[in-house]
């Protein structure tokens, strides 16, 4: 082989793994830094497992403000197999859910909303 093939091999070796690396290491930032996280209060309303090779919990929490005020949507997704299991046994009950915000995740594989919950409180049984 020789030097001008070692070096066109090098390259385009390096052409591949640099932006692979660069892409790995800001998906784990994205997924591992914390925008922002709260908590919201309201009736789960719509909770599933989507998705045809990635599949992740969905889910829509309404929250109810004041009496006679329009009803807002919290979309969120879950990522604990045990928190997931929680907010099923949970359906039509008033919960308190606390989520975190991460921003710029780059795909829908790690769930359709930048929202995760990680824990859950029911409210009234």
């Amino acid at each position: 082989m020789s030097l001008t093939n070692k070096n066109t091999i090098k390259i385009g070796f390096w052409l591949i793994v640099i932006p692979t690396l660069l892409f790995s290491l800001y998906t784990w930032a994205s997924l591992n830094w914390v925008y922002s996280s709260g908590e919201r209060a309201g009736y789960v309303q719509k909770f599933s497992i989507k998705g045809y090779l990635c599949k992740t919990w969905e889910g829509e929490i309404v929250l109810v403000s004041m009496p006679g005020t329009q009803a807002e949507k919290f979309l969120f997704t879950v990522q604990d197999e045990a928190v997931a299991k929680k907010l099923n046994d949970s359906m039509g009950l008033r919960v308190k859910i606390h989520y975190q915000e991460h921003k710029g995740i780059p795909s829908s594989c790690f769930g359709e909303t930048a929202y995760f919950v990680d824990d859950l409180i029911v409210l009234e049984k």
